[in-house]
């Protein structure tokens, strides 16, 4: 079954996690103790309905607030597809939280209020998304039961959101009008919208295609381990383990490995133990090869004919994690795919303003949750290619040497 992620985004009592408590319990994936501890918490805090908030604010002072502090993975199947769920936190003191869940996402859910319509948060969560090339946006118009279902609410938000949109570099912008507390359109069909003629929630979610939104041009294998089992059965068995990050590998191929540039031609393909023909992004495969070259962890696989870029210095856009402020004078590990390099940031180029989506080319102080271009250099060869273009090879993370906290993420451009 395919797997979809996608992520949440809204300002704080859109109902993020409300919604998200309506699709697993409308698509019956809770536990019985689950919704029995849930009940019990509502009748605690005197609500004469469950609070399905509760199924996805885990830490307490989520509970007690309100609101989603940090990222809360939930994990969701229906008989069509695999989902997972981050729920990410709307404030803007949370962003390197947004920015971490929405990092894998295939889908962003942003969640408008109707009463309220397109707010400073909208634009920030949306520029979020657009940054971190996530493929498709769906945006939720909840809280229709409190504006009376009327469509006027909802072509508004509409109207307001595509006149923003237009600057954003999103392929695919759905609307749907939803109750994420009475259930309208989130799992069924609402039977107080009859003006509303497209799909729910969970059909889109469902029959939304992701298969085009890997790189299956680029062929890109970055090598987690080598396999050596040592044992008679296979006694002289070396296979490469990783997960495709571009493009399609079939038996009979004929690859390079970076850095050496050494050649050879895949043998066999493992999903597992099971021996396939080909394989393709974004799955993890093990591959052996006809020669036994020199490839170590670290190392990636290519195509003669298809090469990422060689550098040692490039541009990327960065977000920061870490409570401690951006240190000019330090070096920091930075993790590319599989590989390691020692780095340090050259220039900060500007600081994203993310309330008024300006640059601020005058501001060079870095601290946490700000977004920013920098110039970055590095001690050995990456092979890279842009963001824009593979959001798996165009991805990194730097990491303190001293403390092993990760304290940014970038996106090179």
């Amino acid at each position: 079954m395919e797997l979809l992620r996608f992520t949440t985004a809204g300002s704080v009592d859109d109902g993020k996690s409300t919604l998200i408590g309506r699709l697993l319990f409308d698509s019956k994936a809770i536990f019985e103790d689950q919704l029995e501890q849930v009940k019990g918490s509502s009748e605690r805090k005197g609500l004469d309905h469950i609070d399905l908030s509760l199924l996805t604010d885990g830490l307490k002072d989520e509970r007690e607030q309100g609101i989603t502090i940090d990222v809360a993975y939930r994990y969701f199947a229906t008989p069509k597809r695999k989902f997972i769920i981050a729920d990410t936190p709307g404030h803007i003191q949370y962003t390197r939280n947004m920015v971490t869940g929405a990092s894998t996402a295939n889908v962003a859910l942003i969640l408008v209020d109707a009463r309220k319509g397109v707010i400073e948060q909208t634009y920030r969560h949306s520029f979020l998304a657009s940054l971190l090339q996530i493929p498709h946006i769906i945006v939720c118009v909840n809280k229709m039961d409190l504006v009376e279902y009327a469509e006027e609410a909802f072509q508004k938000v509409v109207e307001q959101y595509e006149a923003f949109a237009s600057k954003l570099a999103v392929k695919d912008i759905r609307f749907i009008p939803i109750s994420a507390l009475k259930g309208d359109n989130v799992v069924n069909r609402s039977e107080k919208m009859d003006w509303y003629q497209g799909a729910t929630l969970l059909y889109n979610l469902e029959s939304i295609h992701i298969g085009s939104d890997e790189n299956h041009i680029d062929t890109r294998f970055a090598v987690q381990t080598v396999i050596r089992p040592h044992t008679d059965e296979y006694h002289d068995f070396r296979g490469y383990a990783g997960r495709i990050d571009g493009g399609i590998i079939r038996v009979g191929d004929e690859l390079q490995a970076l850095p050496s540039g050494l050649k050879s031609v895949v043998s066999n393909i493992y999903l597992g133990d099971k021996a396939m023909e080909e394989a393709f992004a974004p799955m993890s495969v093990t591959i052996t090869l006809k020669d036994d070259i020199d490839i170590s962890r670290g190392n990636m696989l290519i195509r003669l004919n298809n090469q990422p870029e060689k550098v040692k210095e490039f541009d990327a856009m960065m977000c920061w994690f870490n409570e401690k402020p951006f240190n000019p004078n330090t070096k920091y590990i930075l993790r590319h795919t599989t590989s390691d390099a020692i780095c340090k940031i050259q220039e900060v180029i500007y600081k994203m303003d993310i309330s008024t989506l300006t640059r601020n080319n005058e501001d060079k102080n870095i601290s946490m949750n700000d977004i920013f271009k920098a110039k970055i250099r590095t001690n050995i060869d990456l092979f890279i290619d842009p963001y824009q273009r593979n959001r798996k090879t165009g991805s990194i993370i730097l990491i303190d040497e001293a403390t092993n906290e990760t304290v940014a993420g970038g996106m090179i451009s």
